[in-house]
């Protein structure tokens, strides 16, 4: 099967290409290298399964030929990255909704099946509003802040993504999914645009303070890459699934605080661990969430997938690749 992987040459794009592949299947890569790197796919460049185009979601010029050329679609491109949301709002909710938007129109002439990344941003700060609530369902509702507050702009990005997606599906029998990643995390995941892991590793490795914003309690639940695109493959193989949204994520809860000190641990670092107020690192409207776990009764009891993958595994694939990327450099 051909499948097309927009944003393949980003973190989790790459890693679902090398999955594929594995399996027999051919990929088309598509990424505007906005956030992506040709680096994380030079090593499948030479493979006669394997195309690499460099485009643009929002240009339907260059993605039309490629959806039309595919016999699956795997949307994956987007704007992310908290640090990305909040420098450059425009762009992150051009990108998102009038991309996907394209993606579907295009899938939709031919009938072939879509799987659309979203986010567990979508929920919000449900948790917070509900304490009742232990885990999130994606049938449950979600809850976002203000426009005033430039965090919601792509959680409302990702929402509409999932709405055109399913209208896409009810009105014209588009036959597509939708996954809500929770914190994915692995090798060639950058820190560049405020994913944690990596940065709080990079940090580690060269003994400079790690950065922790707000107090430290607030806890996320990472899920490894690895076991991320398994799920989206189980998902685009299961006829069953068309027309729903599912979470992918791990429950395991850590707290940032717990987080930089086993990093630390396991790197045998000597860096500080400061804390720095939000408003001191983004000016314009933050909020966060004390907590978000997903709740993986839908998708374990559809496909039978669950996380394989601890929170050291985790670590440890990061601080190598780090340690290793250092090392080429």
């Amino acid at each position: 099967m051909r499948v097309l992987i927009t944003g393949g040459a980003g973190f989790i794009g790459s890693h679902l290409a090398e999955f594929l592949l594995s399996q027999g299947h051919s990929v088309h890569i598509f990424d505007n290298l906005s956030t992506g790197r040709l680096a994380n796919v030079h090593h499948l460049s030479h493979r006669p399964d394997v195309r690499i185009t460099v485009g643009d979601i929002t240009d339907p010029a260059a993605l039309g030929p490629a959806v039309r050329e595919a016999d699956s679609v795997i949307h994956l491109a987007a704007a992310v990255g908290v640090r990305l949301i909040m420098e450059k709002p425009v762009e992150t909710i051009v990108t998102n909704v009038a991309g996907t938007e394209y993606v579907l129109k295009f899938a939709s002439q031919r009938d072939l099946p879509v799987f659309v990344a979203s986010t567990s941003e979508v929920y919000g700060k449900m948790m917070e509003t509900d304490e009742s609530i232990d885990a999130l369902r994606e049938d449950g509702d979600w809850r976002l802040g203000p426009t005033s507050k430039r965090r919601w702009a792509y959680a409302c990005s990702k929402a509409l993504d999932e709405f055109l997606a399913l209208a896409y599906h009810d009105e014209k029998h588009l036959p597509v999914v939708c996954g809500r990643f929770f914190n994915t995390v692995g090798p060639r995941q950058t820190g560049q645009y405020g994913m944690v892991i990596p940065n709080f590793v990079q940090r580690a490795l060269l003994n400079e303070p790690i950065l922790i914003y707000g107090d430290g309690e607030q806890t996320r639940c990472f899920n490894h890459v690895a076991d991320a695109v398994r799920a989206v493959a189980l998902l685009m193989a299961d006829p069953r699934v068309i027309g729903q949204v599912f979470n992918i994520g791990n429950t395991f809860e850590i707290s940032m605080n717990d987080l930089a000190g086993r990093i630390k641990q396991m790197t045998g670092s000597r860096s500080e661990i400061v804390h720095v107020p939000y408003e001191q690192v983004f000016k314009h409207g933050f909020e966060d969430m004390r907590r978000r776990t997903p709740d993986l009764t839908k998708i374990t009891g559809t496909t039978g997938w669950t996380p394989m993958r601890s929170i050291d595994d985790i670590l440890r694939d990061v601080i190598d690749h780090v340690r290793h990327d250092a090392v080429s450099e």
